[in-house]
């Protein structure tokens, strides 16, 4: 009876926090890391400025919690018949999820931020990278690559252009989704050797139709946005 009366506190507690991050990401994504009160944030989780600081030591550590968030979901990438398709499924995974996850949308926006400038916001940036990198590394590895293309360089590339694209999508009113589906099908022809890019999809809903199936993707109508996107790194 003890042990059963632990776990639910511990499954509890795991609730809370992850109730008291999503609420933060929405008032960070809404208000900027300057504006963003502790208060606002206490009350859309339901929960007390106690439970808050159980949890986290200050808005600065609730932040930085709210950006590791972006590492921590670094989720394994589904294997694929190519290490090319992995590649473009990474960014396009990311793109569907700003679109529908509201803690990534938080820690996209606190990312780009100048305030807080305590903040480290270097980790989000360079785990994509690094992550690109290995998966173009292993595409080489099988043959799948340009004699001339350095796994790195349009790791960065990639990575910077995404953060780009973000900010102008959101700015403009854009489809992200159609804007990083066209990155990649840009890119790859100078990366890839012609009979994998031929064979890759890097259509728009790509990312729901990995995480979801094309059947439930299509019936849960996954690649249509939730909510207008972040602006955000890659």
């Amino acid at each position: 009876m003890r042990a059963e009366r632990t776990q639910a506190m511990q499954d509890r507690a795991v609730r809370t926090r992850r109730a008291i991050l999503e609420a933060a990401a929405v008032v960070f994504e809404d208000r900027g890391y300057g504006a963003a009160k502790l208060t606002d944030i206490v009350r859309l989780a339901n929960v007390t400025k106690g439970a808050l600081y159980f949890h986290f030591d200050s808005k600065e550590d609730l932040a930085q919690a709210v950006i590791d968030a972006q590492v921590i979901m670094h989720a394994p990438v589904t294997p694929q018949e190519f290490r090319a398709q992995e590649f473009v499924d990474v960014g396009m995974v990311f793109s569907h999820r700003l679109r529908h996850d509201v803690l990534m949308r938080g820690s996209a926006r606190l990312t780009l931020e100048q305030n807080g400038r305590e903040l480290d916001r270097a980790a989000p940036y360079q785990g994509w990278i690094d992550l690109h990198t290995a998966l173009l590394v292993r595409a080489r590895e099988h043959g799948e690559l340009l004699p001339h293309v350095d796994p790195s360089g349009p790791s960065r590339l990639v990575v910077g252009a995404f953060a780009g694209l973000n900010v102008m999508s959101q700015t403009l009113g854009l489809d992200l989704d159609r804007e990083i589906s066209a990155l990649y099908t840009s890119v790859l022809p100078s990366l890839v050797v012609p009979a994998v890019a031929a064979r890759l999809d890097t259509a728009p809903g790509r990312g729901a139709r990995v995480l979801h199936g094309p059947d439930e993707a299509a019936r849960c109508d996954c690649s249509s946005p939730s909510a207008p996107v972040p602006a955000a790194v890659g």
